[in-house]
């Protein structure tokens, strides 16, 4: 069976991959235009994601293909949230790599580490466009919210989901 999400590596992030981690989420969403404030494109970590997750109960995925990066994803605690909820943060592809089946597998790994770190529930922002990846979201068994939770500084998001842990 030929498996396209077996050609992608997911690993942790290294320094070496800040800058293309950075475009890659400059370009993603500023082609949903998603580039003003209010979102997650104008972060501090934007540029240095590998060392922003370098703290407790955080970790940020590179997904890499034939060497090149492109894409990732992570978990940290939710700003201003309950202390057993995370957020799933900064997950965006370059178009080669959508619809393979690699963001199915990084969700599940950053769940899986969340998991590991002792949280009950990840939330997440989303904005209206991105459908393929709420589509992902409702699959993995994320329920929409009718509001942001925590203190995450995103007012431009207007799609919430949360995903209680068993």
């Amino acid at each position: 069976m030929n498996d396209p999400a077996g050609a992608f590596t997911l690993r942790i992030a290294r320094a070496e991959d800040d800058a293309a981690i950075a475009a890659i989420i400059r370009t993603v969403m500023s082609s949903f235009g998603a580039c003003g404030a209010g979102f997650a494109i104008n972060d501090p970590e934007v540029d240095a994601i590998s060392g922003a997750y370098r703290r407790p109960r955080a970790a940020y995925f590179a997904v890499e293909a034939a060497g090149r990066v492109v894409g990732g994803g992570g978990i940290a605690p939710l700003d201003g949230g309950p202390f057993r909820t995370c957020e799933l943060r900064k997950m965006y592809f370059l178009p080669e790599a959508r619809g393979l089946g690699v963001g199915a597998r990084l969700l599940a790994r950053c769940l899986t580490v969340a998991r590991g770190y002792g949280y009950g529930a990840c939330y997440l922002e989303t904005l209206t466009g991105m459908d393929a990846a709420q589509k992902l979201y409702r699959r993995a068994g994320f329920k929409a919210l009718p509001t942001a939770l925590g203190a995450t500084g995103h007012h431009g998001c207007d799609r919430y989901f949360l995903l209680e842990f068993p």
